[in-house]
């Protein structure tokens, strides 16, 4: 590989999605002002076709972060995940503010995405950042059906019967794998880590109309392919907080999803895990400061060595630059954010 200019931790342009149950609390969690534009969505780091994430600091600045993983390769994803992926960046990281109930749903799996899309499958975790008194979510089923009567249920709009609903509180975590029907209700803003893709089958969506007018499309019979119909005990995930210390709060193959709540500075080296690393800031503002950088020229060095990452905002750390601190701005509290990498170490041997 030529040499190239030290990669440094990116920013990104804002990438809002206006949705027919999207709310106005996304723009103001980034310290922009709210307007009347219902924002469902902001895809905080994002290669799906159509939804590039742009770069918006450094000497990148205005490139895609396709156009770096073109370039860069190893060094920007990990040796592991590029094996694995290509250059393709396999996670799709978003804010959703659901002021609606958002429909019900289903995403297919890595094979039935493949066959039918060309896709990968849809894997999710959501962790609940603020939820209104009574607020739920679907997620599973509780009570065992066939095929069949999924279908019927479709037909008379009673598949909610069916359907396990949670009651959530802000720091609520659920892992959604791929076959899981399940839905966010209204009143709730989440933090979503899912598989890079787009692919959603919509089962149920209350008959309303779209932002255009029209009837939204469901994908009943896809959706019947994709569901595990089996019922689980317990649909929720678990884990004890702990201030200033790293809490695993979900963990799979695609993605590993680390909870830090802290008021003082700690060093994160996660070189071990051969993968890129991306926070999402929900509560405070931190400053990221690289410490060294692995298979550059040690004579370059970044551009940029330290990156201010406020509220409501969330940046990407190459893997070849995963040794840093992170230092809280201790005036502003205690500093909350999500930690995501790929654990190569446990996966995929």
């Amino acid at each position: 590989m030529k040499s190239m200019p030290t990669l440094y931790p990116l920013l990104f342009e804002n990438n809002f999605h206006t949705t027919v149950w999207g709310g106005n609390r996304i723009k103001p969690l980034k310290g922009l002002e709210a307007d009347s534009e219902p924002v469902g969505e902001s895809w905080e780091c994002s290669a799906v076709p159509g939804s590039v994430s742009v770069i918006s600091n450094g000497i990148f600045k205005g490139q895609t972060i396709d156009e770096l993983i073109n370039d860069y390769r190893e060094l920007f994803l990990g040796n592991q995940v590029y094996k694995m992926y290509g250059a393709q960046f396999p996670l799709l990281i978003k804010f959703i503010d659901a002021a609606k109930d958002l429909s019900i749903q289903v995403h297919p799996d890595n094979n039935m995405a493949k066959e039918y899309h060309n896709s990968y499958g849809k894997t999710e975790m959501w962790y609940i950042m603020d939820a209104e008194p009574g607020a739920k979510i679907y997620s599973g089923l509780k009570t065992q059906i066939s095929a069949y009567e999924y279908q019927k249920r479709v037909e008379d709009g009673s598949i909610c019967e069916v359907l396990q609903a949670h009651e959530v509180k802000a720091g609520d975590t659920f892992f959604i794998p791929a076959g899981r029907i399940h839905a966010i209700c209204g009143g709730i803003m989440v933090a979503e880590i899912q598989q890079s893709s787009d692919v959603t089958y919509r089962i149920f969506d209350y008959n309303r109309p779209d932002l255009d007018g029209q009837p939204r499309q469901l994908h009943t019979e896809l959706a019947a392919k994709a569901i595990d119909y089996r019922v689980y005990s317990d649909y929720r995930e678990y884990y004890e907080r702990r201030l200033n210390k790293p809490v695993c709060i979900c963990e799979c193959e695609y993605f590993s999803i680390i909870l830090l709540e802290t008021n003082r500075a700690f060093h994160r080296k996660l070189y071990k895990y051969d993968s890129f690393v991306s926070y999402m800031c929900l509560e405070g503002t931190c400053t990221i400061t690289i410490r060294s950088w692995e298979k550059f020229d040690k004579k370059a060095e970044p551009c940029i060595k330290q990156i201010t990452l406020t509220k409501g905002n969330s940046c990407l750390i190459p893997a070849g630059i995963a040794d840093f601190d992170v230092t809280p701005h201790n005036e502003e509290g205690i500093t909350r954010l999500l930690e995501t990498y790929i654990n190569n170490r446990d996966y995929n041997k």
